[in-house]
């Protein structure tokens, strides 16, 4: 089950909405949202849900563990337990097949592979455990006692599946204690009606555009087409994504729970460094806290964490060598930009800065796109063959400039709310009565014709993609 499916939206939310708020105490709440977070898991994924539950089990008590005997060594053989447990589930599942896949390639042997389907979230929720595992491990955070409480941190569904990894810190109050105002509850339905447009009526329209071009001969493409289909599948990631994380941010605010931001604008950057503070907030944080500082080979290596940090980006991603590529390759445009620093960058005009960027993005998501290295070299033939003479194909066709002008009040709308004008626009307006009052009656209609035509798109289309289900 999935945000957008409409099951979700009109069966198990109006079920679940009535059923927990007829109950004030939290205790009652928080049992609540753990049935149904159970439930919204084993729709999806019921083969994998006592995996789930295992993790949580174990973890529960080696977090015990580590908190009984803190400052020994049995804590720290509590985090290497918890560790090799954790990342050995990931590992197996995730990426049993990609090692088997370059151990044939490179020895010729004929190993064969195991075919394990990916259990659905557990790049995320492994994630969550080892932060809230570390964390207990360096008094950051109080152990959780109750398993019914870190149960409900791990498996709260508005997060389970596709993120944002939210901290047990976060929300450790807030499992204790938490109301939902009428504030909360608007805010919560507004951000999530909001995240459903973004994903159904942008997402999925730019999906099937990219899947015109990238679905067919890429040889044929001409350099504008590459190009094209290119930005739109990187605005295709942006609203899939960020779309996902709004809805779960917007879930959880209606039952009282405040995530952390995931996405904040990330195409309006100037440099490489920017944009990944303000992509994939959770990720990037979790990794720089967790693995930047990890001592290597005795001690802290600056660049070697840092190109620790970024293969694993990238590998966190996908079983897939083009994920391993295109976290180094943002990796090494970051590194660049430290050797650089921060003074020499600012010199540079912002003009030239924001093309920099924009290019080096849309170059990364052509990587991040193509699986097999034949389609990744067959595209990059056409991003710069034509202007190289590598190739034979034109620079522009009629086909792409027919599609630029049959979609272009959906790329414009795209590229508008992929920046902060509007949310400008209506904190400006919001100085004034007559200013809130707009807005107020504004969102009321927005909110109603986005659900309205998310809707229709969903009961007359099939296609319904999420890419980071797959992650």
């Amino acid at each position: 089950m999935k945000f957008t499916d409409l099951v979700f939206v009109y069966i198990f939310m109006a079920a679940l909405i009535p059923i927990y708020f007829i109950g004030r105490k939290t205790t009652y709440r928080n049992i609540v949202l753990v049935a149904f977070s159970l439930i919204f898991y084993a729709w999806s994924s019921l083969e994998w849900l006592g995996l789930l539950l295992i993790s949580v089990t174990v973890n529960y008590f080696l977090g015990l563990m580590i908190d009984k005997f803190r400052g020994t060594g049995k804590a720290k053989i509590g985090v290497a337990l918890s560790l090799v447990f954790s990342l050995g589930m990931l590992g197996v599942f995730k990426y049993t097949d990609f090692f088997i896949r370059n151990i044939n390639g490179i020895s010729g042997a004929d190993i064969p592979q195991t075919g394990l389907a990916l259990p659905i979230g557990i790049s995320f929720y492994t994630f969550q455990i080892i932060s809230y595992i570390m964390d207990v491990y360096w008094g950051k955070t109080e152990v959780q006692r109750n398993y019914g409480k870190l149960l409900l941190y791990i498996s709260l569904f508005p997060q389970l599946v596709a993120g944002p990894i939210v901290r047990y810190n976060t929300i450790a109050d807030a499992i204790d204690k938490r109301t939902s105002s009428y504030d909360d509850i608007s805010t919560g339905i507004t951000r999530f009606i909001f995240g459903f447009g973004k994903k159904v009526i942008i997402a999925n329209s730019l999906y099937e555009i990219v899947e015109q071009y990238f679905g067919n001969d890429l040889t044929l493409l001409s350099t504008a087409g590459t190009w094209y289909a290119v930005i739109l599948y990187a605005l295709y990631v942006y609203y899939d994504f960020s779309g996902y994380s709004d809805m779960a941010i917007g879930l959880g605010r209606i039952f009282g729970f405040k995530f952390d931001e995931n996405f904040r604008y990330p195409f309006v950057s100037k440099s490489i460094t920017e944009f990944w503070q303000r992509w994939h907030i959770s990720l990037g944080t979790f990794f720089r806290d967790y693995l930047l500082y990890v001592p290597i080979f005795g001690k802290r290596r600056k660049y070697m964490g840092l190109l620790l940090v970024w293969f694993c980006t990238g590998f966190w991603h996908g079983a897939s060598w083009n994920y391993i590529i295109w976290g180094l390759y943002f990796g090494l445009f970051v590194f660049i930009e430290q050797l650089l620093g921060k003074k020499r960058l600012k010199k540079i005009p912002a003009v030239i800065m924001h093309i920099y960027a924009k290019l080096i993005i849309i170059i990364g998501f052509g990587i991040f796109y193509f699986n097999d290295a034949s389609g990744g070299i067959a595209a990059l033939g056409t991003f710069f063959g034509n202007l190289v003479g590598a190739n034979g194909n034109m620079l522009i066709d009629l086909g792409t400039q027919t599609s630029f002008m049959n979609n272009i009040f959906l790329i414009t709308a795209a590229i508008v709310f992929s920046t902060p004008v509007i949310p400008t626009l209506r904190k400006k307006l919001q100085t004034s009565n007559a200013g809130q009052n707009a807005v107020g009656i504004s969102t009321v209609v927005s909110n109603t014709a986005i659900l309205v035509v998310g809707t229709l798109m969903l009961v007359s289309s099939t296609n319904n993609p999420f890419l980071y289900w797959q992650f």
